[in-house]
């Protein structure tokens, strides 16, 4: 596999395991996620870096 490829999915991969460190464990309720600018930006440049 290519360098650069593996390069890509290691980011993704990553960028995933920090959004999924954001939340506490069973506590992902959308509410409380829209009230918490800081986590919502976090989570938003995530899905930019895997996108």
């Amino acid at each position: 596999m290519d360098n650069e490829i593996k390069a890509w999915l290691f980011d993704i991969k990553l960028a995933i395991d920090e959004i999924e460190s954001f939340f506490e464990e069973g506590n992902k309720i959308f509410e409380n996620f829209n009230k918490d600018i800081k986590t919502k930006r976090a989570v938003e440049r995530n899905l930019e870096i895997i996108g």
